[in-house]
């Protein structure tokens, strides 16, 4: 297996477009849907495809997206 091949954890966010912030998904056990500020509590999926897969299941007018999770945690500490 190629290293380009190892899934990295990933999380689902979309745009606040009231306060121009990102939020990030966090599932509940009880399966209903949140939408946090805090990327490092947000629900962390396998990989991005399974988030992004996840961000396409979701309602059209929340226009979601799947970051990696890594990056978008170190991005998120420096602001």
């Amino acid at each position: 297996m190629l290293a380009t091949d190892v899934p990295h954890p990933a999380i689902v966010a979309r745009t606040d477009p009231g306060r121009d912030a990102e939020r990030y998904l966090l599932e509940m056990p009880a399966g209903s849907l949140r939408w946090i500020e805090d990327p490092e509590a947000a629900t962390a999926f396998a990989s991005m495809r399974e988030a992004t897969r996840m961000a396409m299941r979701l309602p059209a007018a929340q226009r979601a997206y799947g970051l990696p999770r890594d990056a978008e945690l170190a991005v998120h500490k420096t602001h």
